[in-house]
């Protein structure tokens, strides 16, 4: 078997926006360097300074050197067939993957990554970044940050991993069942073997324990691992994986139950990485207020974090046409609901006129009367309700109560009879979590799909 161990220099940290500036390739057989490979490369764009300042590499020293496409075949043909060793792997391997594919090539190789196995094979050291460890371990390093130096190096530590190996990690590794190799370099697999297949949240944290993403899965096990699988080369996706230092989980009943625990869990904990969860709000809602007079108002207005909402709506038609409706069953006044803004009298309803309310006719009580009708009506309106479905275990069941149209709680029990005297009793027993339009529709959506699921209260 040969291994191809492979550094690289680049002007940033993914693929998808940065080009390659050199490149080291030592093919290693197992015992020794049998072939060495290094070559300069000309970005075809400027190099940052830091980065210059990091490798000491300028774009007067790649004004000369070859492009990627004319060392390309090179290249493929020096790591096709190869184990490709890195120390972070899937760094270096997502580069030359993503340029060589440009370039007409598809790059097919299982990986090793050096720092999954000094984890493994040498415990318990401070530090894993290849400086680092080559110190503790006197190994020698020349030309840090360069291509070469850096490739040399890693072969030394290569060549202590293969002796330090007695139990055959290495060869584990390499299986195709393994999938080692498609794990964070900082993750260790024990993480992912604990991973139950059941529905649940779970939870990346970075290297201080800072939870980093919040996740919600059918199968525990199965979507953490879809995270690592393919080679996308975009900086969120690299810049995300590298944070990845453990996995935390909480096992669910039901995936409609991992949902609301993730949505939850990211209201509460904000974690950088979930940018669509945290733009999620329902845009628009029914409120109401007293004016200056004393008459109760009605508004459709752009949705407000602390303001309590009578209803929430996707979008301002369907607001309106909801507060159309109780205008006309209640004799309303579109002005003083917003649904009229001209200066003349209100338009007539189909049950009748408006009764002068906008303009001081009606008087406040009985305005305010039929107003509070309307909202009573919209309160009788909410359902109240339990969904009981499976557990976490055989012998339990989940419960999910709505009250008057808010989401109120969940739990577990192993009591089938447990909604016979109603939800008073077992109120103590559910977590309470936070309500919003989200969670609720996800909810009405379920219960409409599983009627056999349904307790009414």
């Amino acid at each position: 078997m040969l291994y191809a161990v492979v550094d690289i220099e680049t002007t940033g940290g993914h693929a998808s926006a940065n080009g390659i500036t050199e490149v080291a390739i030592n093919i290693h057989d197992g015992n020794e360097i049998v072939e060495s490979y290094t070559t300069l490369i000309n970005p075809g764009i400027a190099i940052p300074a830091h980065i210059t300042a990091l490798t000491g590499i300028d774009d007067a020293m790649l004004k000369d050197a070859p492009v990627f496409n004319d060392v390309a075949l090179q290249i493929y043909q020096l790591l096709n067939d190869k184990v490709f060793v890195a120390h972070n792997v899937n760094f270096d391997y997502s580069f030359l993957k993503h340029h060589l594919a440009a370039a007409g090539y598809d790059l097919q190789c299982t990986k090793l990554c050096t720092v999954r196995l000094s984890r493994k094979l040498i415990p318990g050291k401070a530090s894993y970044s290849l400086g680092k460890l080559c110190t503790a371990l006197e190994i020698p390093i020349y030309n840090r940050h360069r291509a070469a130096g850096d490739a040399d190096a890693t072969s030394i530590l290569f060549n202590l991993l293969l002796s330090a190996d007695d139990k055959g990690i290495i060869a584990e590794m390499l299986k195709k069942t393994s999938k080692e190799q498609a794990l964070p370099p900082n993750l260790d697999k024990a993480s992912i073997l604990r991973l139950p297949n059941q529905p649940g949240v779970y939870y990346f944290k970075d290297s201080k324990g800072k939870i980093v993403y919040v996740g919600k899965a059918k199968n525990l096990k199965k979507r953490v691992t879809s995270h690592f699988a393919g080679n996308n080369a975009n900086r969120q996706r690299q810049d995300f994986l590298r944070t990845i230092h453990h996995v935390d989980f909480v096992v669910c009943g039901t995936e409609l139950m991992a949902l609301i625990l993730e949505a939850n869990e990211i209201k509460r904990l904000w974690p950088e990485n979930n940018r669509a969860m945290k733009r999620y709000e329902h845009k628009y809602d029914l409120y109401v207020f007293e004016d200056q007079n004393g008459y109760l108002r009605l508004a459709i207005d752009k949705h407000k974090k602390n303001n309590r909402a009578f209803q929430s709506f996707n979008n301002l038609l369907e607001g309106y046409n909801f507060l159309n409706q109780l205008v006309d069953k209640y004799q309303l006044c579109a002005r003083l609901c917003y649904l009229q803004k001209t200066a003349t009298k209100c338009y007539a309803h189909e049950n009748g006129q408006c009764f002068g309310a906008c303009s001081g006719i009606e008087t406040v009580t009985v305005y305010n009367k039929k107003l509070n009708a309307a909202l009573a009506d919209i309160q009788k309106q909410q359902p109240s309700f339990a969904l009981v479905d499976e557990g976490r275990a055989d012998n339990e069941f989940s419960c999910l109560v709505v009250e008057n149209g808010q989401f109120y709680g969940m739990g577990y029990f192993t009591d089938t009879k447990y909604l016979s005297d109603g939800l008073a009793p077992i109120k103590s027993d559910l977590s309470t979590y936070q309500s919003n339009s989200y969670i609720l529709n996800l909810i009405l959506s379920h219960a409409e799909q599983f009627p056999q699921k349904l307790y009414k209260l």
